[in-house]
């Protein structure tokens, strides 16, 4: 079932070739869950806002799996060498032009993270136990400048997962139910 992982493209996005490509890692770390980041309040893009580590694919970078080691080691302070890849979710099309490829890779226990402080204002998991209760995600409708939408949300004590993000953690959680079936 494809598009229980892909957000399906509306009329007013931009055409394909418009989009901005970006990568994020999917970091997993047994036991403790899928970790994310809350992004800095000094951010001009996005400020606050639950995300994977990641970024903008750069010329340099020789594949997405390479740009989403680099923003993690950027973002995060993730040695590249301590992540394990184990292959993509399905692309997603975000309506702010951003065409993302989401990267999952397996972390050890116990992984050393530290975020990097004009990035990144806080590191934190959500456990398997949320990722994988089938009461979740839950689905909101928010009214914005272009109308009201539904958006996907998880529960988190301390932080409002939406999204992108959130839709994306939709995705793992169903690739991994598959995998456990």
């Amino acid at each position: 079932m494809r598009q229980a992982f892909i957000q399906k493209v509306e009329p007013r996005l931009l055409p394909a070739e418009k989009l901005r490509r970006a990568a994020v890692l999917v970091p997993i770390e047994p036991g403790r869950g899928v970790w994310l980041t809350r992004r800095s309040a000094r951010l001009a893009d996005h400020s606050g806002q639950v995300a994977f580590p990641g970024g903008k694919i750069e010329p340099r970078d020789a594949s997405a799996e390479a740009a989403a080691l680099r923003e993690a080691q950027e973002e995060i302070g993730l040695d590249p060498g301590q992540a394990e890849i184990l292959g993509r979710l399905d692309d997603y099309v975000t309506g702010t032009g951003f065409h993302v490829v989401p990267v999952v890779a397996l972390l050890p226990r116990g992984v050393a993270l530290t975020p990097a402080v004009d990035e990144v204002a806080d590191i934190f998991t959500l456990p398997f136990s949320t990722l994988l209760n089938a009461d979740y995600p839950l689905r909101r409708e928010v009214v914005a400048k272009t109308g009201a939408r539904q958006l996907w949300v998880w529960p988190h004590p301390d932080h409002v997962i939406w999204g992108a993000t959130a839709a994306m953690l939709r995705g793992l959680a169903a690739r991994l139910d598959r995998a456990a079936a």
